[in-house]
């Protein structure tokens, strides 16, 4: 099983190189893990990229896992609703922990 990285910056100026960083993972065989368990800034232009990606796999009959999840990414994912798309769901129904909105 291989794992990728996402870093630990995923803002907006990151979305267009997190999609070439995922582009030659689209249609590797084999389960694939994520590791976000460094990511400390999320924009929702990246998890964008992270929801397509994980669908485009899904679509192909490949498996797409997470390996570690920050609390920052967990919160952004929740807040967005994006998680159940990512796989998080399950990993959120413990955490109620309220995120600011820094809108």
């Amino acid at each position: 099983m291989s794992a990728v990285p996402l870093g630990d910056d995923l803002g907006i100026e990151a979305a267009t190189d997190l999609k070439q960083h995922l582009a030659p993972h689209v249609a590797q065989p084999g389960p694939l893990v994520l590791d976000a368990g460094t990511v400390q800034r999320v924009h929702t232009a990246s998890l964008q990229v992270l929801c397509s990606f994980v669908r485009q796999r899904e679509q192909a009959g490949l498996a797409t896992d997470f390996s570690a999840v920050s609390q920052s990414f967990r919160d952004a994912a929740r807040l967005l609703g994006l998680a159940p798309q990512l796989g998080l769901a399950h990993d959120n129904e413990h955490n109620t922990q309220q995120v600011e909105n820094a809108a």
